[in-house]
């Protein structure tokens, strides 16, 4: 099994579909792809964020840090949500994207999440990282 994140993306013009559709009727759509998820038993996490309006960027291409207030000038793709699924391939995250609902004009981009095991064990970062993990429950 692996961990891949579902990231999903939309741009104004896919947003501006969704403004005259009822909310409990995203709710239920949502839903009810999310409880397959949880029956499946592939579900780690997800989490839709907020409203764009409200979010900053802190930009680090100049020699100190700038931090902006959105909205922003020019939104070609907003990183609206995600899912964090375990599942045996990427194919399999591929089904399960496929399967979204409310995704019309969207995209939804399908990375895999790297795991503390991949990294040196024998450096003390992730030596703290892995102690870390294990007193959370994380592993």
């Amino acid at each position: 099994m692996a961990k891949y994140m579902l990231i999903m993306r939309a741009d104004d013009a896919s947003y501006a579909k969704f403004e005259n559709i009822d909310f409990n009727e995203i709710l239920d759509a949502m839903g009810k792809f999310n409880d397959e998820l949880i029956r499946a038993g592939v579900l780690l996490a997800a989490e839709g964020l907020d409203d764009a309006k409200e979010g900053v960027v802190v930009d680090f291409t100049g020699e100190t840090p700038v931090v902006t207030d959105g909205p922003y000038g020019e939104t070609k793709e907003l990183f609206g949500g995600y899912y964090i699924l375990d599942v045996a391939s990427k194919q399999e995250a591929i089904e399960w994207a496929k399967r979204a609902p409310m995704t019309a004009g969207t995209k939804t981009e399908i990375r895999r999440v790297a795991s503390i095991d991949e990294f040196p064990q024998d450096n003390e970062w992730i030596q703290k990282e892995r102690a870390w993990r294990e007193q959370t429950g994380q592993l």
